[in-house]
C-alpha cells in the first residue's frame, strides 16, 4: 500500500489510511533543544502501529500541541498527517464533548455526563476537519478505517465526500444500552455519523447489539441480523453498513520477547528487592480514571489487611496510576480521593521496613511496565467497564513461565476471552477480596493450567489477527455478504432441526 500521486508526504495519497484522534508520535525535546519524534504509548497505538509499519499507510490525527500546524512527515514507516486544534477545541470537543459528555454516557453513566451545545458544536467541527484531511489524503478507492468515540461524525461525513472509499469504524470503549444512549441530544446525529461506515467495529458481541437496537429505535432503519438497511433522507433504501464484534488484542509475540529479556528479568526482580521482597506482589496498572475500578481494589486491600487474612511484609500493593485528564473536575477529584484512601491505609499498617501501597502517578516506558508484569503475582484488572483492558493481556503475554493469576473484571472486554482468569464482580468488595487470597493461595499446578491457557488463547487471537479479520470483512462483496447470510441460516436451521430430533419427548 504506498503512495501515489508524487511520492512526498505532503502530497501523496494512500490505500489505507487510519484516521483517530491523537497520532502514534510524541514530540520529546532534547537536552540540546532539539525536537524529535518517538512512538507515543496507550493501548490504540500498541494495537495499529504495526499494522501501519506493515502497510506502508498513513495515519491522519492531532499531534498534540494546541495552536500549532505541522507539516507531514514520516516517521518509522508511517506517513504521519497532523491536524491542527486549537486550545479552545481541545477544551470543548476534547474534553469537553468526547471526555464529559460520551465517555461517561458510554461507561453506564458512572459519573454523570453533561451535555452542552458549545461542546456539540466544537465536536462537529472538529470531527469536518478530520474528514476533509483524511479524503485528501485517501487515494481513489481506498480503505478508510476511522477509530474511537471521538471521531463518529467521519464517517458519513467522509462518505458524503467520497463515496468510492470503503470506511470502517472501530469503538474501543463500550457502546451503552439504548435507554442510556438515548439521552444524548444528539442521538440520531451520532448514528447517522457512525452508519456512513461499511463496517462498524465493537470490542463484545453485547456493544454490537446495543448499537443495532438503537440504530432500530433511534432511526426505525431495518436490522437483519448483523446488517442495517440504511435510508436516504427521503427514506429509501441507500446502502447496508453492518456491524460485528472484533475484540482487539496485543502485540503478544513483542512483550513475549521482552519478557526473556535478562535485563528486564534483572529489573524485575530488583523491582521486588525494593519493595522489601514480600512473599506477594499483586500489581494494579491504569490511566488514573473512575471507570477502572481504582478506588475498589484499595478498599479491598486495606480491608484484608484489617481483617488480617493479608499482612504488610507478606504482601504489597504496587498501583500504577498514570496521569489522564488533569484539567477535568472529576478526574482531579478522583486523584484527590486515591491519594487520601493510599495515604490513610499506609499511615495506619506501614512498618519500617514495609510499605502497603507503592502509589506511582506517572507513565513508564514499555521495558519497565514488562518488568513490573514479571514482578508482578497477581495482576488486578477491576474495571467498572472497559471496552477490552490490554493491561490485562500484556499481564499474560509477560508471564512466558506460565506463573502469575489474572483478578480480572467481568465487566472489561477481556472477561469474553479470558476465561480462566479470576473474573469477578468489582462492586463486590467481599467477592474481590474472596477471589485476592483464592489467586494467592492458587496451587502451582493449577495456576500454571490456567496461565497457559490464557497465553494460549492470546498467542493464537493478537493484535495482527485483530486488524487482519476487521479489514477482511471490510472488504467483503455484496455477494460474500448474502452468501454470509445464507450459511447463517442453513447453520440456525441446522441447528434447529438437531435440537428438535434430540428433544426428549416427554419435554414436548
Amino acid at each position: 500500500m504506498s503512495p501515489t500521486a508524487d511520492g512526498t508526504t505532503g502530497n501523496a495519497t494512500y490505500e489505507f489510511v487510519v484516521v483517530a484522534n491523537r497520532l502514534p508520535v510524541d514530540r520529546v525535546t532534547g537536552e540540546s533543544g532539539e525536537s524529535s519524534w518517538k512512538r507515543a504509548p496507550g493501548g490504540l497505538v500498541t494495537a495499529l502501529a504495526p499494522v501501519m509499519e506493515n502497510a506502508d499507510g498513513a495515519w491522519v490525527g492531532w499531534h498534540g500541541a494546541p495552536d500549532e500546524e505541522v507539516a507531514p512527515f514520516d516517521n518509522n514507516g508511517i506517513s504521519i498527517v497532523p491536524v491542527p486544534l486549537s486550545a479552545d477545541e481541545v477544551n470543548l470537543y476534547y474534553e469537553g464533548f468526547s471526555n464529559s459528555t460520551l465517555w461517561p454516557l458510554y461507561h453506564d453513566v458512572i459519573v454523570a455526563p453533561e451535555f452542552h451545545r458549545n461542546w456539540w458544536d466544537s465536536y462537529k467541527t472538529v470531527n469536518r476537519r478530520f474528514a476533509e484531511a483524511t479524503a485528501a489524503t485517501a487515494a481513489e478507492g481506498a480503505t478508510v478505517w476511522v477509530q474511537d468515540y471521538q471521531l463518529q461524525l467521519v464517517p458519513k461525513l467522509l462518505r458524503d465526500a467520497r463515496p468510492d472509499l470503503k470506511i470502517g469504524f472501530f469503538n474501543h470503549i463500550p457502546f451503552p444500552s439504548v435507554d442510556l444512549f438515548a439521552q444524548l441530544p444528539w442521538r440520531k446525529r451520532v448514528l447517522e455519523g457512525l452508519l456512513g461506515a461499511d463496517l462498524i467495529g465493537f470490542q463484545r458481541p453485547s456493544d454490537a447489539s446495543n448499537f443495532l437496537r438503537a440504530v432500530r429505535r433511534v432511526l426505525g432503519f431495518t436490522v437483519r441480523g448483523q446488517q442495517i438497511h440504511v435510508q436516504d433522507g427521503n427514506g429509501y433504501p441507500q446502502r447496508i453498513a453492518r456491524a460485528e464484534s472484533h475484540p482487539i488484542s496485543i502485540d503478544t509475540a513483542q512483550i513475549s520477547r521482552m519478557a526473556k529479556d535478562p535485563e528486564i528479568q534483572a529489573r524485575a526482580k530488583e523491582i521486588r528487592r525494593g519493595l522489601g521482597n514480600p512473599d506477594v506482589v499483586l500489581l494494579g496498572v491504569d490511566r488514573l480514571d473512575y471507570t477502572k475500578g481504582i478506588r475498589h481494589r484499595l478498599k479491598a486491600f486495606g480491608e484484608l489487611i484489617d481483617d488480617g487474612r493479608l499482612e504488610v511484609g507478606g504482601a504489597a500493593l504496587v498501583q500504577v496510576a498514570s496521569p489522564s485528564r488533569e484539567r477535568v473536575g472529576e478526574y482531579m477529584r478522583l486523584r484527590d480521593e486515591i491519594e487520601l484512601t493510599v495515604g490513610r491505609i499506609n499511615g495506619e499498617h506501614d512498618t519500617v521496613a514495609h510499605t502497603a501501597i507503592r502509589y506511582l502517578h506517572h507513565s513508564y516506558p514499555f521495558e519497565e511496565m514488562v518488568a513490573l508484569y514479571l514482578a508482578a503475582d497477581v495482576m488486578l484488572v477491576t474495571a467498572l467497564r472497559d471496552g477490552m483492558n490490554l493491561v490485562a493481556k500484556e499481564y499474560i503475554a509477560a508471564h512466558v513461565d506460565n506463573k502469575g493469576a489474572l483478578i480480572l473484571s467481568e465487566f472489561a472486554g477481556a472477561a469474553d476471552q479470558l476465561k480462566h482468569a479470576f473474573l469477578v464482580n468489582p462492586h463486590d468488595i467481599d467477592e474481590l477480596k474472596d477471589k485476592i487470597v483464592e489467586a494467592i493461595h492458587l496451587p502451582e499446578p493449577e495456576a500454571t493450567r490456567r496461565m497457559r491457557i490464557m497465553r494460549r488463547q492470546i498467542s493464537t487471537n493478537d493484535v495482527a489477527r485483530w486488524s487482519r479479520k476487521f479489514l477482511e470483512s471490510l472488504a467483503k462483496t455484496d455477494a460474500e455478504l448474502s452468501l454470509d447470510a445464507r450459511n447463517r441460516a442453513d447453520e440456525e436451521r441446522a441447528g434447529h432441526a438437531e435440537a428438535d430430533r434430540t428433544r426428549p419427548k416427554d419435554a414436548e
